[in-house]
């Protein structure tokens, strides 16, 4: 399987339920590792729906998803999980009645090592964390709370790492700070795949974006690339 990106979601056709009608049409999402992959495009673009259905919580009709070489098109969520993968969706992202540190260990549930080390590294990521490592998650403000919901899947030790719109509703000045956060995961050589509504500011910390345009892929390239195309800046972009 050489030359194939670790992650892929390759020409995926599918909707939900056995019988919805199809919402993705030959849609390829592909991303390597240590890089930052971004979905962006239009509302009702299925951008959030080509992600569930690379974390298998979309029926498929056509197409595959392999991690690392292995075909895991038949894997539930919670195997993929244990293959590696984290997510993180937009919303009912946290448990809001426990505490920072007591969400945190809730993502090391797979775990049957020590896994203080990772906490560490999350507390090293996100400091505010550690500063309220005993507040209820529900108290903290929206930024904060993405930093949990972040800091809880990066707890599973994932190869991948998805986040479903993770700077929807936050200032500039926290989306700006989650990006370098999310750079920082990066550098690590983990996988990010991101859906984003932050299109501009997403390309921009992007190695690769897809556009997708009903269920299908409009545009592919860099991150430069795509704030570059004169067609993806007039659509997308406003001008």
């Amino acid at each position: 399987m050489s030359g194939e990106p670790f992650l892929i979601g390759d020409s995926m056709t599918g909707g939900y339920g056995k019988s919805g009608p199809d919402i993705l049409h030959d849609c390829t999402i592909a991303v390597e590792r240590g890089e930052i992959a971004v979905i962006v495009g239009p509302n009702g673009a299925g951008k959030s729906t080509a992600m569930k259905a690379v974390f298998g919580m979309l029926n498929l009709r056509q197409g595959a998803v392999r991690l690392d070489g292995q075909d895991i098109t038949e894997l539930s969520p919670q195997a993929r999980v244990r293959k590696g993968m984290g997510f993180v969706p937009q919303t009912s992202n946290i448990f809001t009645s426990m505490t920072v540190e007591e969400n945190l260990e809730m993502g090391a549930f797979i775990r049957e090592d020590d896994y203080r080390k990772t906490m560490e590294q999350v507390f090293e990521l996100f400091p505010i964390l550690r500063e309220k490592r005993a507040q209820a998650a529900g108290e903290l403000s929206g930024g904060q709370r993405q930093q949990v919901a972040v800091g809880r899947a990066l707890m599973t030790q994932p190869k991948v790492l998805m986040l479903d719109e993770p700077t929807a509703g936050v200032s500039p000045i926290v989306m700006d700070e989650l990006f370098d956060r999310i750079i920082e995961v990066a550098r690590t050589g983990i996988c990010i795949l991101m859906v984003e509504q932050n299109a501009r500011q997403a390309l921009e910390i992007a190695d690769k974006g897809y556009v997708l345009v009903q269920g299908a892929n409009a545009h592919t390239g860099t991150g430069k690339d795509l704030l570059a195309d004169p067609d993806v800046r007039r659509s997308f972009l406003g001008g």
